[in-house]
């Protein structure tokens, strides 16, 4: 079958937006391929500065024809019912269809024949609707082209367009259309500098060929994997390592065409500046990546760039160019930290008086002074030292204000560290000033000191409380204020360091600190809470946990202590593993099910303890034998938090439970019986629900 070659050739396309462009050039082709009845066999999209690429294989080189029918007005109908029916159908006249017996009666029934087109024709159709309306984050529109003003909006001027269309073995045809006086053709270009003459192309394979032999390396991971791989051994070969950075290597593999990995240097004195700040320096500025001291681990006064150009003179003129842009913004950054460090951290803090966090929760000072006070509380229950605790949080924040952050956000927190050290802080205090955002997500490293956990707990809890209080909650996909994220660390600082908290009362002593008047104050911290446990549940799947097993133990209410609630649904996970655990979860749905028939049937619920007196079976007694025991016996392990004990004491249920089921009738023709019974099974529903809620877990 015919494959498709299409290549977009403009100017350059910025890096940040070629792989999700490439992605949609993919979907968006594939997609109405299948639409019009085209199926193919693969597709793979490719993304150059300058240039978008698909090749699609296996397509078919004609639709298939089809036949649908039409149902028609009633025979003897008007004739203006019928001419219209004859229009839709394009009949001739009524001869041509078919009538068909209904119970409402006669109706004639259109045969519609729609042959299939040529496969190049549907393309031809389809693929310049695609690039008018290509979904661009920003696109721009251009001068006039060949005397007409250009009407294509695009991310950049649009060159050439290269669609051809044929069997592997043939000559393939040029797909023909025309976008904003851009008539497609076979031609494609080369390498801005080191091959910019036209290529004549015919498919895919000859296509990437020749791309390469005119010095464009078309595949983006080919481009980042000869980055890497050069980078490394260019740094060995010098005696140091390279600081690896898939997100500046990402971004550098979609500003060249044909990479070129080049060393370059800057002055020893520099690197008195925090490794953070020049690292952060040479990535934003110049694109570079930094290599360290493999002896020392240390970072190394040199640095490696990626050209795109093969230059005559090896690279040196780059270099200096590159040397000489660094030396000047590491100049910057070196003076920006050490003007930093002639104002302590605590002369910053009254400027936060004039910043507002938000509206409606008041001033950055005003935070601060809340999450100081609730730290504060927090510190006792993880064991932090209270004063230091408080110390940490009142300098958490600001190094916002100092001026390498305003230049470089990405190290905010982390210069805290640094200037918190530098005028003599406590370890922690200062280990604190950078941890408290800790983690920022799933694979971030979660803190371990104490006074970091009691002032990142609440910087995080303050937030989330915070925007309850004015309703500012997520919807959607769309979570403005990271919300999401902030839980999600509550739940992982919490775990990873085996915390015993109430988040309720954290809660309630986060909004005791608010000034605003909360929305819902009673609501609040129990709607925090399924907050909480809607973020437990993919948390815990990672680990291997179903989500219904947090639904179970959440169920049965109270339950705001996060590691308590992590190491019942594992207990209670591995117990349904078992065979006992298997069958009693069986048992126990069983008697849910009747009861809510039951109790629907009756419009009553059947508590109360039943009576001893009305048990007729052997089966009915060992039953109520066997709920006390368990009862006493599990909820005295969930007392002692000895969650494997108290599964082990609910699977002593399951002999007697498949036994009553087996023997006992419970909707009895004697009514006092059928509620005795009935009673019987409320008492294994709440028996067990001293570990979870079983009608909550899916069999």
């Amino acid at each position: 079958m015919p494959d498709l070659l299409l290549e977009l050739f403009s100017e350059e396309i910025p890096a940040r937006m070629q792989a999700k462009a490439a992605d949609d050039l993919r979907r968006l082709v594939t997609d109405k391929l299948v639409a019009e009845g085209l199926v193919y066999e693969g597709a793979k999209a490719f993304a150059t500065p300058r240039r978008l690429a698909l090749t699609v294989h296996g397509i078919p080189a004609r639709q298939p024809d089809l036949k649908t029918e039409r149902r028609g007005p009633k025979v003897g109908a008007p004739d203006a019912a019928v001419q219209g029916f004859l229009k839709a159908t394009g009949l001739k006249s009524l001869d041509e269809a078919k009538i068909q017996r209904d119970p409402k009666g006669d109706f004639y029934i259109g045969l519609i024949e729609k042959p299939g087109r040529d496969a190049i024709d549907v393309l031809a159709e389809i693929l310049p609707v695609i690039i008018r309306t290509f979904p661009w984050p920003k696109s721009m529109r251009w001068g006039a082209r060949s005397g007409k003003p250009g009407s294509l909006s695009w991310v950049r001027p649009l060159h050439a367009i290269t669609a051809t269309f044929g069997l592997e073995t043939e000559e393939p045809d040029v797909v023909k259309f025309e976008v904003d006086g851009i008539a497609t053709g076979q031609t494609t270009y080369g390498h801005r500098f080191l091959a910019p003459s036209a290529i004549s192309v015919r498919r895919f394979e000859d296509y990437e060929a020749k791309l390469l032999d005119a010095k464009v390396v078309l595949d983006p991971e080919r481009r980042k994997d000869a980055i890497l791989t050069d980078a490394k051994q260019l740094a060995f070969a010098q005696g140091f390592e390279l600081v690896e950075d898939q997100n500046l290597l990402d971004e550098v593999a979609g500003l060249v065409e044909w990479p070129v990995v080049l060393m370059g240097s800057f002055e020893p004195e520099f690197l008195a500046t925090p490794a953070e700040v020049i690292r952060a320096t040479i990535r934003n500025n110049q694109k570079c990546f930094v290599v360290s001291d493999p002896k020392t681990g240390k970072l190394a006064n040199k640095f490696i760039l990626v050209a795109n150009i093969e230059a005559t003179d090896g690279g040196k003129t780059i270099i200096a160019g590159n040397e000489r842009v660094i030396r000047a913004r590491l100049s910057d950054a070196k003076f920006f930290y050490e003007t930093d460090l002639k104002t302590k951290l605590e002369e910053r803090l009254p400027k936060f008086e004039q910043i507002v966090f938000h509206e409606k929760l008041g001033t950055q000072a005003e935070r601060i002074k809340r999450i100081e006070r609730l730290a504060a509380e927090i510190a006792p229950l993880v064991h932090a030292d209270v004063e230091k605790t408080k110390r940490a949080a009142h300098l958490a924040k600001a190094d916002l204000l100092t001026e390498v952050v305003g230049e470089f956000p990405e190290v905010q927190g982390l210069m805290g560290k640094y200037y918190a050290l530098a005028q003599g802080e406590d370890a922690s205090v200062a280990a604190a000033c950078e941890e408290h955002y800790k983690p920022q997500g799933p694979t971030d490293r979660v803190p371990t000191d104490p006074v970091s956990v009691a002032v990142a707990l609440a910087d995080k809890i303050d937030t989330l409380v915070g925007f309850w209080a004015i309703d500012e909650k997520p919807t959607g996909s769309k979570d403005p204020y990271a919300l999401r994220r902030a839980a999600l660390g509550v739940i992982r600082l919490i775990a990873d360091n085996a915390l015993r908290l109430s988040l309720t009362k954290v809660a309630a002593s986060a909004l005791a600190g608010l000034s605003v008047q909360p929305v819902d104050a009673q609501k609040l911290p129990s709607d925090l809470l399924v907050f909480f446990a809607d973020r437990l549940k993919p948390q815990l799947r990672e680990q291997g946990a179903r989500h219904d097993l947090v639904d179970a133990v959440f169920a049965l209410g109270g339950q705001d202590d996060l590691l308590m609630i992590v190491r019942r649904v594992e207990a209670l996970g591995r117990f349904l593993e078992t065979d006992d655990g298997k069958n009693l979860l069986a048992g126990i749905k069983r008697a849910s099910n009747i009861l809510g028939i039951e109790e629907r049937k009756d419009k009553r619920t059947f508590d109360g303890a039943p009576a001893a007196a009305l048990y007729s079976l052997d089966e009915e007694k060992a039953l109520a034998k066997a709920i006390g025991e368990v009862q006493a016996e599990a909820s005295a392990a969930v007392a002692k938090e000895d969650f494997a004990a108290a599964m082990t004491a609910m699977a002593k249920l399951r002999p007697p439970v498949d036994a009553f089921f087996e023997k006992v009738r419970v909707n009895d023709d004697d009514q006092k019986v059928r509620e005795n019974r009935l009673k019987l099974l409320n008492e294994i529903r709440s028996a067990t629900r001293a570990v979870a809620d079983f009608s909550k877990i899916q069999d």
